[in-house]
């Protein structure tokens, strides 16, 4: 009995791989797990066998290395150069676990598939073992199988969403059947066009053949992702959202005025509802109050509608370093990603990806059902609101703005300081610490631990980043923007040697516009007093007013002077022929036209009285 023989007694089948006194590491080739050490003794019934055999007996061919492809040689070494440091310490158990889990963290595999590779090694002792098999080449279809094959991609898989037995019909007709229509003898059964439908079905291809791409992606692909755990390993990552309330409301008047739009931004990492906007309009205007609300202090926000908080039930009054949000117009446009000046970064996700944001997708669905049932009857949605026959709901509509917003904001709190979260990963410093599975105290606990990242920011200066910007020029009567004039102290060379510039404006009220300059705002104020207080639409208005009255008055103004140079030409044409004039004498000559033109205006206004 030598090292690396092969033994056989009955249906056992061994490979000799270590010999010591007593004792002897054997490899059992038929079940092939790891390596054992068995006596010495109890293998004298074994006889020696071959490697031909093996292969017969398990089924295995040990390919030639010349036969292999560039693909199977490729991956046979690199599965070699995995098990290699293990080859040496296969006698020590404890050693090679080790060796096990460490290779099987450094190539990213399973410790079972290091293992099934050394087996499969030591059993047959020849490195083209861990050569994979060679994929077969797929059979040609026969001619039935095309037919199939045509009726399924031309019947079936289009977004006219026919049945397989129409598909199957229509296969019929125009293939099997003869210029008269009459049905060939032999021709596949439904049962057989049904399984070479199974066999060949691609889940992928039907969802998105019979309901487009978007529906695929929105609703049926794989949501393989970890989602937040991959880009939220701490405090500081906002997701923003927005979504139309399941509930009408009115006005003071008690006047219907329809859904109102919930903007909110959502701490990934803890859950936290930042902050929110509740308002009519959506899109920027809907961000720009978010923002505001982010920075604000909780507790005095709350004052304002009567309710009464602890800080620590909402301690957020700084911005996330990180915005996610998706491919909304709003938050693609120049003027939100003006919020990277603060230092913020805005990450656009892809498109109908939910789940990468579902912090916020989840918060919604929270706050909607806290409300929901305890509001039935007053303006509240159900699911059949859109059936035919179904309520109609705004004519339950109770609720103001004001009181649906201290509704939400009870909601908020809720979420924030009372909510169980059952599923956060906890970790061990987060259990010694005994934090509370509520967002209020992760987001507490989180902003302590290093790599929050908040931004601290004024409300002024978070206001002007969100203005809306323009180019503005300087010229010889100040700084024109929006065809309106601005005056700043200390920009006289500015005035005199012109320029174009970037600035901040306010569409709602013209009466400042802040220049852009070296990272800092600087107010200018409008000159032209009549537009003060104006939005940036009345003064456009009234601009285009003036300019229609000024285009009406053309026509008469060219008449007038055309009248003008007739009345000047008739006077002039009036004049006598050339003569001399006698260029001597002037002063005495004026002097003496000014006697005979002169006028006692007393005296006149006396006559006249």
């Amino acid at each position: 009995m030598k090292k690396y023989d092969l033994l056989r007694s009955g249906d056992s089948i061994v490979r000799v791989l270590e010999i010591q006194e007593n004792r002897i590491l054997i490899m059992d080739c038929i079940k092939q797990i790891m390596p054992v050490w068995a006596e010495s003794e109890s293998l004298r019934s074994y006889s020696e066998y071959s490697d031909d055999e093996l292969s017969d007996v398990t089924g295995f061919t040990i390919a030639d290395v010349d036969a292999l492809d560039a693909d199977q040689r490729r991956v046979m070494y690199e599965r070699y150069t995995m098990i290699a440091p293990i080859l040496s310490f296969i006698a020590d158990e404890r050693v090679r676990s080790r060796l096990i889990c460490s290779t099987a963290k450094e190539y990213k595999v399973s410790k079972q598939t290091v293992r099934n590779y050394l087996c499969r090694y030591l059993v047959h002792m020849e490195i083209t073992a861990l050569a994979p098999k060679k994929r077969q080449e797929e059979r040609e279809l026969t001619q039935d199988e095309k037919h199939m094959r045509w009726a399924l991609n031309k019947f079936f898989y289009t977004t006219k969403k026919q049945s397989l037995m129409t598909a199957y019909t229509m296969m019929l007709k125009e293939k099997y059947c003869d210029v008269m229509g009459v049905l060939a003898g032999e021709y596949p059964s439904f049962y057989q066009f049904r399984y070479f439908y199974r066999k060949t079905r691609k889940l992928q291809n039907f969802y998105i053949s019979r309901d487009g791409l978007k529906n695929y992606q929105r609703n049926n692909r794989p949501l393989t992702g970890e989602g937040v755990q991959e880009f939220a390993p701490s405090v500081g990552i906002g997701m923003l959202d927005a979504t139309v309330c399941d509930i009408y409301l009115v006005n003071d008047a008690g006047s219907l005025v329809g859904r109102p739009i919930l903007t909110a931004c959502i701490d990934a990492y803890s859950s936290l509802c930042c902050g929110y906007s509740l308002s009519w309009e959506g899109g920027v205007y809907s961000l720009r109050g978010l923002m505001l609300n982010i920075i604000t202090d909780k507790v005095l926000w709350c004052r304002k509608f009567g309710i009464s908080i602890q800080s620590g039930d909402w301690d957020c009054d700084k911005l996330p370093a990180t915005f996610v949000t998706d491919m909304g117009r709003e938050y693609k446009s120049e003027k939100f990603e003006q919020i990277a000046e603060l230092g913020v970064t805005v990450v656009n996700l892809p498109s109908y990806r939910p789940e990468l944001k579902g912090q916020v997708e989840k918060f919604f669905d929270l706050i909607q059902d806290s409300y929901k049932k305890h509001l039935k009857g007053k303006g509240v949605i159900e699911p059949d609101y859109q059936e035919r026959g179904a309520h109609d709901y705004r004519k339950d509509a109770r609720l103001t703005m004001k009181d649906f917003e201290k509704i939400i904001l009870h909601c908020i709190i809720y979420y924030n300081s009372q909510r169980i979260i059952e599923n956060f990963p906890y970790t061990e410093s987060m259990i010694a610490a005994k934090v509370k599975p509520c967002a209020s105290c992760i987001w507490e606990w989180g902003k302590s631990q290093m790599g929050a990242n908040l931004i601290n920011v004024g409300s002024r200066e978070l206001i002007l980043t969100l203005l809306p910007r323009t180019t503005g020029r300087f010229d010889r009567t100040g700084l024109k923007v929006n065809k309106l004039r601005y005056h700043c102290e200390g920009y006289t060379e500015q005035y005199l040697s012109g320029g174009n510039v970037t600035v901040a404006y306010n569409p709602e009220d013209v009466t400042s516009v802040w220049l852009l300059e070296n990272g800092s705002y600087v107010e200018f104020v409008l000159i032209e007093s009549r537009y003060k207080g104006k939005d940036l639409a009345g003064v456009q208005e009234l601009q285009d007013s003036q300019k229609t009255i000024i285009k009406s008055a053309e026509k008469d103004n060219l008449q007038a002077q055309i009248n003008l140079a007739q009345h000047i030409e008739a006077i002039a044409g009036s004049v006598s022929g050339h003569m001399d004039v006698r260029m001597k004498n002037i002063r005495t000559t004026r002097k003496r036209e000014q006697d005979i033109h002169h006028q006692d205006y007393m005296k006149e206004e006396k006559s006249h009285g």
